[in-house]
């Protein structure tokens, strides 16, 4: 029996479940639906008046059926109402919002809907004057804009979600998108589309409306193990983890050119048969867990730039991005694998103008390690034909011929600790044998295919190819003497000290990211300069992050695990585990450039 490959000297202690330690014995959190309405039941009790409203706001992906089973029974309540009762007609909402979901599979524009706009104003109105007229009792509202219907109810439970959960349920056809019966679509990626586009940006302003005003948090993300806790704790662990470096939870998922290497380095099921992706620093998609005593409560990460964006991202990050998370760190996995797609990513003016994105992804490969006959796509060979590149893949899509990627796309080695740069506009993807750690902006959707290599997707459908928009953007200029001279291995020394040394890595001058990496045996000072930084442990089996003057705890960072070190926090040290002459660490950092 032929052994798998190994590729790790030492097993793994990679965290997949990193925890903020929320700093309060006095937060209690019911586990479980029967405790849970014990609480809710305690809480409505004592509320004043014979006239009291319990409003129930929920994130889509909630399980409203299990939601309500379980409240129904358990809570004291005289009237249950469903919020989407109140909505305009299935038909109206599908005619509303198809300006931004279209009929394409993978794209649509970013709403600038609100919640308001899927309810029917005159069924609102009638709701609330009947309101004052009710008899005494409890009345319990639930559902997504339930608080449209309540703006000021007694209590406020917010039964929030995680994108990768939420994710996982579309793919069971356990859910919905908001105001529409669509959960058996027969293509899930329909039912996430409309999530990105439109439901999870409708969702997350209605939120940060609600932020301040929540009771309780209500964490759905486990199926029949709900948790509760008090809104105000979830505050304080927002404003713990704003204050120390940490970790967002890592999300794994596979793929048609999926490989083995994070099974092994991230200790994941080695039953699978294969990951393509971790997302192990995108906020918008990860979670955060905060931990209340040996209680752990999700929620996701995104949160936290909500709630406290300046301290996060730093006053000029926060002023050029709002309260969106810039910069994104994720693994793509081929070792033993086959190639990524050959794809181009739309340029800036591109993505404004046809999906309401305010800026694109530019992006980075940084080999973490690689194998045998290891290469990147990146750039055009020189006297490319643009006529005839587009006429070819366009032909292999209409039949059965393979497209010749290397005929025209430029292939470069690649091996452990190269840098590639990928502004958009350029061809590119990651050949087979590699684990690259992909240094991105975060408008991580809007990938243009050019060719997939004649698979399928792991649904047994062909992946979605986008010729169409990716001629658009392609810049046909980047030739093999261009991007050798701009894109490969730009790497700088800028500064030394005792035990380390600082090298300049990237990305290009049309890339908003910096990326610093840091050879080291003793002790390196770093410093946010008021910006927020991400960081990877590129090379040596782990190191400890430490605050010189005691303002957090350290913490330990494994080999491939991520860290966001928000601005706030100024000065830090990263600490080898062991200050030898024996080895050597290193590190990636990456931050947003201050404008000149």
């Amino acid at each position: 029996m032929k052994r798998a490959k190994r590729y790790l000297n030492n097993p793994s202690k990679f965290n997949n479940h990193p925890v903020v330690e929320v700093n309060n014995g006095s937060y209690k959190v019911e586990n479980g639906w029967d405790d849970i309405c014990k609480q809710l039941n305690r809480e409505i009790k004592n509320l004043q008046g014979e006239k009291k409203t319990v409003v129930i706001e929920t994130y889509q992906g909630v399980l409203h059926e299990e939601l309500m089973e379980n409240l129904q029974k358990g809570i004291k309540a005289e009237r249950f109402v469903k919020a989407s009762g109140y909505m305009l007609p299935e038909e109206e909402i599908k005619e509303m919002v198809f300006p931004d979901v279209t009929n394409d599979r993978i794209f649509g524009f970013l709403t600038r809907l609100k919640m308001d706009a899927f309810f029917d104003p005159d069924k609102v109105k009638e709701f609330q004057n009947g309101m004052d007229k009710r008899t005494p009792g409890v009345t319990v509202i639930y559902g997504c804009g339930a608080a449209l219907l309540c703006p000021k109810p007694d209590l406020l439970i917010y039964a929030d979600m995680a994108r990768r959960e939420i994710q996982l349920r579309m793919r069971e056809h356990l859910v919905d998108n908001i105001g529409v019966i669509n959960r058996n679509t027969d293509d899930w990626m329909l039912l996430y589309k409309q999530g990105y586009f439109v439901d999870w940006r409708i969702c997350d302003r209605f939120k940060k409306q609600l932020f301040k005003k929540w009771d309780y948090l209500l964490d759905t993300n486990i199926a029949g193990n709900p948790k509760l806790i008090k809104g105000r704790a979830i505050r304080d662990g927002l404003w713990q983890s704003v204050c120390q470096p940490f970790s967002v939870v890592p999300f794994f998922d596979p793929g048609p050119w999926g490989g083995k290497w994070m099974k092994e380095v991230c200790g994941l099921n080695p039953g699978q048969e294969n990951y393509a992706w971790c997302f192990n620093c995108v906020p918008e998609e990860n979670s955060l867990l905060l931990k209340f005593g040996e209680d752990i409560i999700e929620i996701p990460s995104i949160n936290l730039v909500f709630m406290y964006p300046r301290e996060l991202l730093g006053e000029a990050v926060h002023g050029r991005f709002g309260d969106e998370f810039p910069i994104r760190f994720d693994f793509l996995d081929t070792m033993q694998g086959g190639n990524l797609s050959l794809q181009v990513h739309p340029l800036t003016e591109y993505i404004q103008e046809k999906f309401g994105m305010h800026y694109t992804q530019d992006e980075s490969y940084y080999i973490m390690d690689a194998g045998v006959g290891a290469q990147v796509y990146l750039g055009l060979r020189e006297g490319v034909n643009p006529e005839n590149m587009i006429k070819e893949l366009e032909e292999v899509q209409a039949g059965d011929k393979m497209f010749n990627a290397e005929k025209h796309v430029q292939t470069w080695p690649a091996k452990k600790h190269d840098h590639f740069l990928i502004p958009a506009g350029t061809v590119h993807c990651s050949g087979e044998n590699s684990l690259v750690l992909e240094i991105s902006a975060t408008p991580y959707i809007f990938t243009f295919k050019l060719w997939d290599w004649g698979r399928l997707g792991l649904d047994g459908k062909p992946r979605p190819i986008n010729i169409k928009h990716g001629k658009n953007v392609i810049q046909w200029d980047r030739t093999t003497e261009w991007t050798e001279a701009n894109l490969v291995n730009r790497i700088e020394r800028i500064a030394e000290g005792d035990g380390w040394v600082e090298e300049q890595t990237g990305l290009h001058e049309r890339e908003f990211i910096e990326t610093r990496r840091h050879w080291f045996t003793k002790p390196v000072p770093h410093h946010t300069h008021g910006g927020v930084n991400v960081i990877c442990l590129v090379e040596g089996n782990h190191v400890t992050i430490e605050s010189p003057k005691g303002r957090f705890q350290p913490m330990k960072l494994n080999y491939a695990e991520v860290a966001i070190f928000p601005a706030a926090l100024g000065e830090y040290v990263i600490r080898p585990e062991s200050e030898t002459k024996e080895g050597q660490w290193a590190t990636i950092k990456a931050f947003v450039r201050k404008n000149p």
